[in-house]
């Protein structure tokens, strides 16, 4: 089975180290969960992996392909995609365009074709919408699909931003506090279309607050606090690990 694995990656900023010898793995089809109290460094993991800044130390890869300081997108060309804590959409677009501009990865007509508008690249658009409406339809934003996203709802626009970045057809999908301000029922409606991801093949590190909706979902789950990692294993093993419990609610 394919996995995007750290091993013993270590992120310094000057004299502070963020993330310190961490190994992981995240399998194909799965869900793995990533928890640790604020300041714990899973952004920073996340940051790493997806080439936003270099490890100083360790090796990222995804199967046989090492990751290790590759570009931004060059890491989204080996199926790795990601959200981010704070919302990155083009506001005064509507629903439906911030979603197709996930599909351009896919491209396959030319610059020149688009800029004369040739049928190739008429009929590729056209495909992508049709894409675009699909993930819409499984998000249930379909009545979103022309609507400005800066005129959706905290939790709308985290669903739009979700389907942009399923739209590159990731292998690997790193979702950073993807539930923060929603309430229980749209936290559970997101977590049943995680469930249909993994079941489709994506492999998915989820970064939560939400303890409770990590454990509920996830085979595996890696707790991290102060850059390192202090535990792993299934939900019941985590919960009642006396270091998680320490860095949660203190000694």
């Amino acid at each position: 089975m394919t996995a995007l694995a750290l091993d013993d990656v270590t992120k310094s900023f000057g004299g502070v180290t963020a993330v310190a010898n961490l190994s992981l793995a995240i399998p194909a089809g799965r869900i793995t969960g990533l928890i640790g109290p604020n300041g714990a460094g899973k952004t920073t993991v996340v940051n790493v992996i997806t080439g936003i800044v270099p490890p100083t130390a360790g090796r990222v890869t995804v199967g046989e392909h090492d990751l290790t300081g590759a570009s931004a997108d060059a890491v989204a060309r080996r199926g790795v995609a990601r959200t981010f804590q704070n919302i990155r959409l083009l506001h005064d677009a509507s629903v439906l365009d911030n979603v197709v501009i996930g599909f351009h990865r896919h491209e396959a007509t030319s610059l020149v074709a688009n800029l004369c508008g040739l049928p190739s690249a008429w009929r590729e658009r056209a495909a992508f919408r049709a894409r675009a409406q699909a993930l819409l339809e499984r998000f249930e934003m379909t009545r979103f699909a022309d609507a400005r996203a800066d005129s959706l709802s905290y939790g709308h626009q985290r669903r739009v931003e979700m389907m942009r970045a399923i739209a590159t057809a990731p292998e690997f999908l790193l979702l950073d506090e993807p539930v923060a301000g929603m309430n229980q029922v749209e936290a559970d409606e997101l977590g049943a279309i995680f469930r249909t991801l993994a079941e489709d093949g994506i492999g998915i590190l989820l970064i939560e607050h939400n303890v409770g909706f990590v454990m509920d979902l996830c085979a595996t789950i890696h707790v991290m606090n102060t850059g390192r990692l202090i535990a792993h294993g299934t939900a019941d093993e985590v919960s009642r690990d006396p270091a998680v419990i320490e860095a949660y609610l203190g000694s």
